[in-house]
């Protein structure tokens, strides 16, 4: 008896390949590279809105009042916007203050700010800073 011809067909049906089998492969390979896509996106534009800050110092100028010097590295010609603090020595605020700063072509800008203070003032320091 002579052994039975096996077709390619039949090959490619006993081992998973073919047609039937490429296309979600093709699918879900398009939908991971939309994926990647995407991330890598937000990614890039999470950083080009990113504001580092450098705190270059503080004093104490009276019972009343604490100046923070500050750097800060924004992405050019958008507003940026900080929060200050003067905190006690156990860390509690006792002071704040919003500062709005208008957009301008410069990234990298210093500022020095006094913040009203309503206890003893240990620090003064820049809580945070955002773009808008």
């Amino acid at each position: 008896m002579h052994p039975a011809v096996t077709t390619p067909a039949q090959l490619d049906e006993r081992y998973g390949r073919g047609p039937r089998r490429r296309l979600p492969m093709i699918v879900g390979g398009a939908i991971a590279v939309a994926a990647i896509g995407v991330f890598g996106w937000w990614t890039v534009q999470g950083s080009a809105n990113t504001v580092d800050v450098t705190d270059r110092g503080f004093d104490l100028t009276d019972a009343h009042t604490v100046t923070v010097s500050f750097q800060i590295s924004a992405p050019a010609d958008r507003p940026v916007h900080c929060i200050l603090e003067a905190q006690d020595v156990e860390f509690g605020i006792v002071g704040w203050k919003v500062i709005d700063y208008p957009a301008s072509s410069q990234r990298a800008r210093a500022f020095t700010e006094r913040i009203p203070v309503v206890g003893e003032a240990t620090t003064g320091l820049v809580n945070s800073c955002w773009v808008s």
